[in-house]
């Protein structure tokens, strides 16, 4: 049974902007209460645990902390592994923004306690920023990192250095696109042979490294990508989306995975949407 991390949204906001889903007018003027319906939140947020469940993973939760409107976003902080000969390992983010790297020691301290191996890195003047940057090839065999709007190429070479003291190999790929500012919004492994991919978010020379890896292919149009339907979940035969399209639903499909659509408008005013929102666990 896979398990998943999450955090409630309990303080979850827009207060500034940190990526162009973001902008708001009123964001500057500070005239409005909030940009968040917090009921309507909590609504998507428990669908989507909801889902998970319905599909076979175990829920775990970490608290959320007031003041951190972003903590909800549980793919961020660590980037969470396992490698035989190593044991389950943590690799804590290093955010861009202030408000976000305030979140990372409460997530730290979460694996910490369930004995997990913190694998701390001198980033220097570098970033990473977990999950949101740092994917897994299904098989485990390489990690694909993403750089150039939140995580930076020395931050993803850092993350190599480390990672290759394991054998474990990481793939750098710069993005373009700053509407996919994380890697999780335009690059989705459906299984070991096949992803969903933007190709509008990455760097020639990234695209080129990508075809590589996958025996096929899927093709993300740009309105897909930037309406969060690269940032699904795949899990038990299941991909898990906001949105869906008749080209999205084929590729699908043709992979044998079925579309379970959840809302997460709410949280796609900060730029997020289902991957975003949990870590799976080793």
């Amino acid at each position: 049974m896979p398990k998943v991390l999450l955090c409630p949204p309990n303080y979850f906001d827009v207060v500034d902007q940190k990526n162009p889903y973001m902008a708001c007018p009123d964001l500057a003027e500070g005239s409005r209460e909030s940009a968040v319906d917090r009921v309507k939140a909590r609504s998507q947020w428990e669908s989507l645990c909801s889902v998970l469940q319905q599909n076979g993973c175990e829920i775990e939760l970490i608290d959320a902390v007031e003041g951190l409107e972003d903590m909800v976003f549980a793919a961020n902080q660590v980037f969470a592994g396992e490698k035989i000969g190593y044991g389950k390992f943590v690799v804590p983010s290093r955010m861009v923004y202030p408000s976000r790297q305030r979140e990372v020691p409460f997530y730290t301290d979460w694996f910490r306690s369930r004995n997990y191996q913190v694998i701390e890195l001198d980033y220097g003047a570098d970033y990473l920023e977990g999950h949101g940057d740092l994917l897994w090839h299904p098989d485990g065999a390489r990690i694909y990192g993403g750089y150039g709007f939140r995580s930076t190429r020395g931050g993803v070479e850092r993350f190599a250095t480390e990672m290759s003291k394991m054998g474990i190999p990481v793939v750098p790929l710069q993005l373009v696109d700053p509407y996919c500012y994380h890697l999780d919004t335009c690059l989705c492994p459906l299984n070991d042979e096949a992803a969903l991919i933007f190709p509008g978010a990455f760097s020639t020379e990234a695209l080129a490294s990508l075809h590589k890896f996958w025996k096929r292919i899927h093709l993300l149009t740009t309105e897909e990508a930037h309406r969060f339907m690269g940032n699904g979940i795949v899990v038990n035969g299941r991909y898990i989306t906001p949105y869906v399209t008749p080209q999205l639903e084929a590729s699908l499909h043709q992979e044998g995975l079925t579309p379970v659509i959840v809302d997460t408008s709410e949280f796609e005013k900060s730029g997020g949407s289902c991957f975003c929102m949990k870590t799976f666990l080793p």
